[in-house]
């Protein structure tokens, strides 16, 4: 599934599976954030920690597994 969305001012579009556009709608939505919104920031976070993207779909498919390993880590029984 393929959504457009504008980062630092440029359109683009991004390709990932149904499940992944799910998690990080959940995320966006509990920073307060369009989804939109949230992939920009992760974007800018990115360059300003590593001078760069190399491959935003890869980037956006990790944070949703770290989101769900953390997720699970809470919901875990002590």
């Amino acid at each position: 599934m393929s959504r457009s969305l504008r980062i630092a001012g440029h359109s683009t579009s991004i390709r990932l599976e149904s499940a992944f556009w799910s998690v990080l709608d959940e995320i966006a939505r509990g920073e307060g954030l369009s989804t939109s919104k949230f992939i920009s920031a992760l974007h800018d976070e990115a360059i300003e920690l590593h001078d760069g993207v190399s491959n935003l779909a890869s980037m956006l498919r990790t944070v949703c597994l770290l989101h769900q390993s953390e997720r699970a880590g809470r919901q875990a029984p002590a």
